[in-house]
């Protein structure tokens, strides 16, 4: 990923939410995001929460629901943009 689309996608979901998420703190969470955490629907389901918490944007049970599905169907290639994307249509 490059630079400029984290910077672009920090930029995006701030004015969405109208929230100020740091740069620092969606590093954190990255970090903790394994090959393994997207193939799991406990941790895929935790990961979903945390970015809601991050975001302080509440994330109905239906939409975790659906972007389990969409991870499910597409597999770990999943892009996190379009995982964002579709957390933030909601």
């Amino acid at each position: 990923m490059s630079r400029n689309f984290s910077k672009d996608a920090l930029n995006a979901i701030n004015k969405k939410t109208g929230k100020n998420i740091s740069e620092g703190a969606v590093k954190k969470l990255a970090s903790t995001v394994k090959p393994g955490t997207l193939q799991s629907e406990a941790q895929l389901r935790q990961l979903i929460k945390q970015v809601s918490a991050m975001a302080k944007v509440p994330v109905s049970e239906d939409t975790i629901k659906e972007i389990i599905s969409a991870v499910k169907k597409t597999g770990s290639s999943s892009s996190m943009e379009s995982l964002m994307k579709m957390m933030l249509k909601k």
